[in-house]
């Protein structure tokens, strides 16, 4: 497929003028279900994002950046300079027929280039305006630049709830981990303003961060912290697993090393399931096990009687062995392993774009489906390859344009 599969955002034009990963995978997730987004880019410099392969932090694959990729994907590129007084009435000429203009630039540096709400919502009042910043648009902080390293994994208390209390540093964050989750945020929050003109006729302003999301995340400790309940930062020891209240809610070492996670809320409707499927009928009827309370007072028993249960059979042999059963389990999967697991096959979680003259590749689809359809994702843009076609739609012509890229406007 070449387009998306669903067009829910068909009609709606975006404006873009953001960098790297948390605002623009926001972008991309309207154009995956049909918005017209439109990546303003410096004209020479681009997306940052794009330099990270040339310094070697990204990799390329068949001589496809696929994180850029990830995060642009079914957009147009315009190589804009914003900052020359022929670029701003550009971007304004083109936010003028727009329905949301989608930014992660500093409050100082919308205000210096004249791109404030009330400087766009003069050409354009029905403008929905979109941001994404790291600390919030109030405070002594709402200025600052931001990372999902510094305003989500530091300062929002996921590294250290994350880190096992017995580590001498805090562990790391997976790439782009915090961007990704504030730009579900940022795209639920586009597409409640859209609905809300809609019925209202009154656009919004559309405000996430970084470390709110971190607070949503983490919003179980947050309510402890919050009743002053809160016992740690750090999860609580791997070798205590034996004095869990509920032992079935538990992981279990296999033969080989790896791990099968049980998460058995419901224990008494089935643990008789899980004794017949590990070849124990006789447990279900041990007094010992015979409900929670007598569970819970044989923690240790339990625990260490599954733990030989599972240390007799690999991995592979357990997986087999529970596939289809109905209980809550999993398999402690490898990222490898993930990518082929039968259920992302089934629902389409990871989907395939071709490419002009070349091999295909393939990316994670998203979360969300329409009429049970995942996005049919396209290419993302080279760095400034619609300019000339996006002006023309404007009303330049080809002099216009040739000036333009002798000022050095345009690429």
């Amino acid at each position: 497929m070449t387009g998306p599969s669903v067009d829910v955002f068909h009609g709606v034009k975006v404006v873009e003028l953001a960098q790297w990963v948390f605002v623009p995978v926001a972008g991309a997730l309207l154009a995956d279900w049909g918005a017209e987004v439109i990546k303003i880019e410096h004209p020479r410099l681009g997306d940052g994002y794009r330099g990270l392969v040339s310094q070697g932090i990204l990799q390329t694959s068949g001589g496809v950046n696929q994180s850029m990729e990830m995060a642009n994907r079914g957009k147009r590129s315009v190589g804009l300079d914003v900052k020359t007084p022929e670029g701003r009435e550009l971007l304004l000429r083109l936010v003028a027929d727009a329905d949301v203009f989608l930014t992660n630039y500093l409050p100082s540096v919308l205000d210096r280039l004249g791109l404030s709400v009330a400087e766009l919502r003069e050409v354009n009042p029905n403008l929905i305006y979109a941001r994404g910043h790291g600390f919030g648009v109030r405070g002594p902080d709402a200025d600052k630049g931001a990372y999902d390293s510094t305003a989500f994994w530091a300062r929002g208390g996921i590294g250290a709830t994350l880190t096992p209390s017995d580590l001498p540093r805090p562990i790391g964050q997976r790439g782009a981990f915090g961007d990704r989750n504030g730009a579900v945020q940022l795209a639920f929050g586009i597409a409640g303003a859209l609905f809300r003109r809609e019925r209202t006729g009154q656009p919004s302003v559309v405000d996430v961060s970084l470390l709110a999301t971190a607070m949503w995340t983490l919003a179980s400790d947050v309510i402890s912290a919050l009743q002053g309940k809160f016992t740690g930062s750090g999860p609580s020891e791997p070798d205590r697993r034996d004095q869990a209240p509920n032992p079935l809610t538990n992981i279990f070492p296999t033969s080989d090393g790896r791990w099968i996670n049980l998460v058995f809320l419901q224990a008494d409707k089935d643990w008789p399931h899980l004794c017949r499927a590990i070849g124990r009928p006789e447990l279900a009827q041990d007094p010992r096990f015979d409900g929670m309370a007598a569970r819970a007072e044989h923690r240790g028993e339990l625990v260490a009687l599954l733990d030989e249960v599972f240390r007799s059979r690999t991995y592979r042999e357990w997986c087999e062995t529970f596939a289809d059963e109905r209980f809550p389990w999993a398999p402690f999967q490898t990222v490898p392993e993930l990518i082929e697991d039968r259920q992302v096959a089934a629902n389409g979680y990871i989907g395939e774009v071709q490419v002009e003259g070349g091999e295909p590749f393939r990316l994670p689809t998203g979360a969300v489906q329409f009429d049970e359809q995942p996005a049919a994702l396209r290419r993302g843009p080279e760095h400034g390859q619609d300019t000339e076609e996006v002006l023309l739609g404007l009303g330049c012509s080809w002099e216009d344009i040739a000036k333009l890229k002798d000022a050095g406007v345009i690429p």
